[in-house]
């Protein structure tokens, strides 16, 4: 009798185990398929996330294309106004040096006298700011 019951038991257990193991692969297999919904769900975010990233950034390079554009042609035209400044001024000492070169010191002292006559204002501010000058070097010995 006891192995009746033996038998009867470990059926029943047997049994009862194989439905639980049943359960249990139902409840994992679903939610694997939930995770597996979760997972593309994020992954669509990403994708999607992405996409919008590279729209905004497509967006953008125009405008700061423009910019760029823009401030090159900023730089190009004072880029000239200096250099037509430093080609004015190198053509004054160009002259300048000639001037010196082909005039002794009498006729530069004659041109000197004749330019204080002609603006006597400007000339005093000058001599002025000379004599200021030479009082600063002077005192600092």
């Amino acid at each position: 009798m006891d192995n009746q019951f033996r038998d009867v038991n470990s059926s029943s257990v047997a049994g009862s185990a194989a439905g639980t193991a049943a359960r249990i692969k139902d409840q994992f297999n679903e939610k694997a398929a939930q995770f597996g919904e979760k997972a593309a769900q994020a992954k669509d975010a990403v994708v999607d996330f992405g996409r919008k990233a590279v729209d905004n950034l497509d967006a953008q390079r125009g405008p700061a294309a423009g910019t760029l554009d823009q401030t090159a042609s900023a730089l190009h035209e004072q880029a000239e106004r200096v250099a037509g400044a430093a080609r004015a001024t190198a053509d004054k000492l160009h002259a300048t040096a000639d001037y010196m070169r082909n005039q002794d010191i009498q006729a530069m002292a004659r041109d000197v006298e004749d330019l204080v006559r002609r603006y006597p204002g400007p000339a005093l501010a000058i001599a002025a700011v000379v004599g200021f000058m030479t009082a600063r070097v002077l005192t600092r010995d």
